[in-house]
């Protein structure tokens, strides 16, 4: 090693040297950029499925406005959605054209450069006035003139601009000066940050359209008027489709205003730390859904995250990342779980991140013929698999190994398994993740204790695997392990000697676990302990795990209450407890221990608890001034919140789902000041009494911000049947496949 360093910092010299001989200097580029334009006029009969949109977003501009600045409508959406031809619907309807008699179109585009703006809305409203001269003072001067008393809208079309302080420069110059504006501004934008700085109103989310939309538009493009009806034997079936959705023409040459470059700008506006982790999801299939903590884990496996803040925590850098994604509709989120959440990728921004990963994620099958030398992320994803491609053989560089699980059964075939972990010992020395859920393994060979670099494995619902090898505590750089579904008759010591480990799930198939010595796990941070069907306690010594800040537990069939250990984990900050028939959550302590918990939980969810029969005081009310968020679902027993409830004076989310017996909410709800989302779901005499405006307690909970109540009776009733079925599935059956999402209801 010592060696290749010299011979890098060699080539660096020389490298320093040739830049020195040219005469090389760093400057500032100040050249002008040329923008996509766009201009104002569209044909309404070309455009397809906005209809609705187009409506919702003139009944926004003829509400009357009750500010002085200019009210700002943002329009939010992916790049290629159809922003523009929405603003252009609407400015070019007639209703628009006698609600405003002036109307004004500025493509913006990357530079918002004021004294360019000036120029455009001067021009636009006086063609005749020059002012090529001007400065930017005498530029805002006459730019307030030619306003002033007018009624106005302007579009501000593809706005990328996330400096505050420019727009506060350019709304003053056009507020009015005189009482309330009665103008209107629309700004179509990729990102929900520029939305947010421009405007104190909700941004537009515009979707994309419907299927039956889709395929007008798609036959619309495809065919002259009426021409379609003389082909009735074109292809319908889906490998058909298929077949054209791999085709060599989506590599043809784009253009400038094609979809992918148009897209490539929301790439380039990225900070660099955010390319790489876009251009890491290209790793997965198309139509994948993403699961926020595991997409994270793999970042922090490659190296992707910058290192935290004081007080941050890697998760917290990844979650900020995947936040800006959202914010910039890059990924869409499609369901919430409170901490994590899923997503999707839109086919484009997929083929977007695919392109400018440079080809160092691959999709390999067992048609692969060929990788390129520079991959370093890989994933198997054929059934159809008997043995590791070849082409596999010849490369050293990998850095991630996922074999996708089979979505149907028979397994896939153990040999490939055992060779491909062979292949990772013999040629991927630098492996920073390896992915093998739902495995045939009955066990992992010895050498795997080789991959020193390892910092993530994944070996979920390998249901064979009962015990580990011994040189697994040689993985001392693995940070994230997943044994959940794995049934291991006990906790390994090579688990416990993993001192890097910060995220552990792990199902132990006895009734007893070892204890957990101390000065090990002093860096753990997430532990999940589920289907531990015969587990009776929880193991000794929680009490050393001083980094804990999520601890959640599902599916114990013989777990009653929670040790005293868990007063001492000051630092846990999330408790999720699912499916344990006969816990009722509260804490043996001694008779002379002090009963007041200093806890500091900040979320705590409850799930399909159906011993419980009261709320946890010592936890909950231990954590009164930081608990955030409390969930309570299908806790059927449960018939009443306790008056304590109201010392939760940091709670602002509440959602109760199934408690069917629960008949009311404690008195004084209004005393929780900073509630702000409560939701009631399949309760139905909660549902009767708080009904919004008809129920005899609405007025009760009237104040909260966000008040959600589903009631449906049907809907309910097929919520129940179906909690009841994945109830008698874990009593009775093996659920080591079922994925039992959170925050659902």
């Amino acid at each position: 090693m010592s060696h290749k360093i010299k011979d890098i910092n060699g080539r660096l010299g020389e490298l320093a040297t040739e830049w020195n001989s040219f005469d090389l200097r760093q400057c500032s580029d100040n050249r002008h950029v040329f923008h996509r334009e766009t201009i104002s006029f569209v044909h309404s009969s070309d455009v397809i499925g906005r209809d609705e949109d187009k409506e919702n977003i003139i009944g926004m501009l003829m509400e009357p406005s009750a500010e002085r600045s200019v009210p700002v409508i943002p329009i939010v959406g992916l790049g290629g959605l159809g922003k523009t031809t929405l603003a252009q619907l609407v400015y070019n309807d007639d209703r628009v054209t006698s609600l405003f008699p002036l109307k004004i179109w500025i493509c913006v585009s990357e530079e918002f450069d004021l004294s360019r703006l000036f120029k455009l809305i001067i021009q636009s409203v006086n063609a005749e006035v020059r002012c090529d001269d001007l400065t930017l003072e005498a530029l805002q001067a006459r730019l307030r003139s030619l306003l002033n008393d007018r009624k106005f809208l302007l579009v501000l079309d593809d706005v990328w601009n996330e400096n505050q302080a420019k727009w506060v420069e350019l709304r003053n110059v056009l507020r009015s000066t005189d009482g309330f504006s009665p103008s209107k501004i629309i700004v179509t934008t990729r990102s929900l940050k520029v939305a947010s700085i421009m405007s104190s109103i909700p941004p537009y989310l515009l979707k994309g359209l419907p299927l039956e939309d889709c395929l007008t538009l798609f036959i619309k493009w495809a065919f002259n008027d009426g021409e379609e009806r003389h082909y009735p034997n074109l292809k319908t079936g889906e490998s058909d489709w298929i077949y054209i959705r791999e085709s060599e023409i989506w590599r043809l040459e784009q253009h400038e205003n094609d979809i992918l470059p148009v897209l490539k700008l929301s790439y380039n506006h990225l900070p660099s730390h955010l390319q790489r982790c876009l251009a890491f999801l290209s790793l997965y299939k198309k139509d994948e859904i993403y699961y926020s903590d595991r997409v994270i884990r793999l970042w922090m496996a490659n190296g992707l995250l910058e290192h935290p803040k004081q007080n941050q925590k890697w998760e917290d850098v990844g979650k900020r990342y995947l936040n800006e994604l959202l914010s910039r509709c890059l990924i869409e989120k499609e369901k919430d779980f409170g901490l994590d959440f899923n997503f999707k990728m839109h086919d484009l921004v997929h083929d977007l991140a695919l392109d400018v990963s440079q080809k160092e994620c691959k999709t390999v099958n067992s048609k692969t013929e060929m990788v390129a030398e520079n991959v370093r992320h890989l994933l198997l994803c054929d059934q159809k698999l008997v043995e590791v491609p070849r082409v596999l053989e010849e490369m050293k560089n990998v850095r991630t190994v996922i074999i996708q699980a089979a979505s149907k059964r028979p397994k896939r075939s153990e040999i490939v398994d055992k060779s491909l972990i062979n292949l990772c010992v013999s040629n991927f020395k630098y492996l920073r993740a390896l992915e093998l859920t739902d495995s045939p393994l009955t066990a992992l060979p010895n050498s795997i204790g080789t991959l020193k670099h390892l910092r993530d494995l994944d070996l979920a619902r390998c249901e064979d695997i009962q015990k580990l090898p011994s040189s697994f505590y040689k993985l001392r750089s693995l940070q994230s392990l997943n044994l959940g579904g794995t049934y291991l008759k006990q906790l390994p010591d090579s688990v416990q000697r993993l001192i890097e480990l910060t995220h552990l799930e792990i199902t132990i198939k006895g009734k007893h676990s070892k204890q957990i010595r101390a000065g090990y796990w002093t860096s753990l941070q997430y532990l999940k302990l589920s289907l531990c069907m015969n587990l009776e306690c929880l193991p000794e010594g929680m009490q050393y795990l001083k980094s804990l800040r999520t601890l959640f537990l599902s599916n114990f069939h013989g777990l009653v209450s929670l040790p005293r250990s868990l007063k001492f984990l000051t630092k846990l900050e999330h408790l999720k407890i699912y499916f344990c028939n006969k816990i009722n959550l509260e804490i043996e302590l001694d008779e002379d221990e002090d009963k007041d918990l200093q806890l500091r939980l900040k979320t705590c969810t409850v799930f399909g608890l159906i011993a419980l029969t009261d709320l946890p005081r010592l936890l909950l009310q231990g954590s009164s001034s930081t608990l955030q968020q409390l969930q309570i679902s299908w806790c059927e027993n449960l018939s009443v919140l306790p008056a304590w409830l109201l010392n939760l004076t940091s709670l602002h989310k509440l959602k109760i789902v199934g408690c069917i017996n629960l008949s009311a909410l404690p008195e004084g709800i209004d005393l929780l000041s900073n509630l702000r989302e409560l939701t009631i779901d399949g309760c139905p005499e909660l549902c009767r009494r708080y009904r919004r405006n008809r129920g005899e307690d609405w007025h009760k909970i009237a104040h909260i911000q966000k008040v959600v109540i589903e009631d449906e009776e049907w809907g309910f009733g097929w919520k129940f049947w179906m909690f009841k079925v994945c109830e008698a599935l874990i009593v009775f059956g093996n659920i080591a496949g079922m994925k039992c999402e959170d925050g659902d209801g």
